[in-house]
């Protein structure tokens, strides 16, 4: 069984893309600049901002990092967003979600400008993906992209199922996955909350992909032996330690990873990766800015 460590990767990528920000500032003097907006006052949620400026930093770009109580309206994030979009030293924008019930989601993504939507959620994004045009891929399917491809998954001719639809993670990892590229050129199966008989399915896959936000929910009895596992789910549960609670995934690892021939942790697998594929596309949207002076 190998570890697909994301973690060790991440950091060996940091390193080439802080060569690639040394060489851009120093041919055109533009340092990429990546704004997140935090709504409120989540714990795992600035967290995982906090995350993001540090990886920043690591890599020699700028960050701004705009913070907002729950109380704050719609209209205040969608003016502060106009002012982002027309920023020409931003090059990246992030909104943390979730966001308060009383904001619509959607309608903050799509008041992001396309071209700085790092997080690759915006629907001019998503179908640009579709139809395999340039844009910003989704962060975590794309960190996912360069996990597979660097860890030495073969992903051509074979058979990938999927557990989860969601327009973050598993509908646009189906897609990619689909596509004439490598990695792809695999058969998807997208299973969701509808599907009967999800384990006849799991048990097909040479490559497994979860993310429901279901902690265990996928057990050695799921997997056929020599599959690909990874493991998209972030789930907090409680624990006796210092912080009070663990990170876990969607699949029991202690019983689900000697049947496997790869498989991510979690911690340490996908979420580093997710960082990857943002600080990419951030650098890509700075490199963009360049070529239109």
């Amino acid at each position: 069984m190998k570890l697909l460590d994301g973690k060790a990767l991440s950091a060996a990528m940091k390193l080439e893309l802080a060569e690639e920000v040394r060489q851009l500032t120093s041919s055109t003097g533009i340092i990429p600049h990546l704004a997140a907006i935090l709504v409120g006052d989540d714990g795992a949620a600035q967290t995982y901002v906090g995350n993001k400026v540090k990886s920043c930093a690591e890599v020699g770009f700028k960050s701004s990092l705009i913070q907002f109580p729950n109380t704050v309206t719609q209209e205040e994030i969608i003016q502060k967003i106009r002012e982002i979009n027309t920023d020409d030293s931003i090059h990246g924008l992030i909104v943390q979600l979730p966001l308060p019930e009383h904001i619509s989601e959607q309608k903050i993504v799509e008041e992001m400008a396309p071209e700085k939507d790092v997080d690759g959620f915006h629907p001019i994004n998503l179908g640009k993906m579709a139809l395999e045009l340039p844009c910003h891929l989704p962060a975590t399917p794309y960190g996912i992209l360069m996990l597979m491809q660097r860890g030495g998954v073969v992903t051509k001719g074979k058979h990938c199922v999927i557990l989860g639809r969601s327009h973050i993670a598993g509908s646009p990892m189906s897609i990619l996955l689909s596509r004439k590229s490598e990695p792809g050129d695999c058969t998807v199966t997208l299973c969701h909350s509808r599907t009967p008989d999800i384990r006849k399915h799991t048990l097909q896959a040479d490559i497994l992909i979860t993310a429901l936000g279901r902690p265990g929910y996928v057990t050695a009895d799921m997997v056929k032996e020599g599959a690909v596992v990874i493991d998209i789910g972030i789930t907090r549960v409680k624990a006796d330690n210092k912080s009070g609670y663990r990170i876990v995934g969607d699949v029991d690892f202690e019983h689900v990873a000697p049947k496997c021939s790869m498989i991510t942790p979690v911690p340490g697998g996908v979420g580093p990766m997710t960082i990857i594929g943002l600080l990419t596309n951030t650098l890509s949207s700075a490199k963009n800015a360049a070529n239109k002076r």
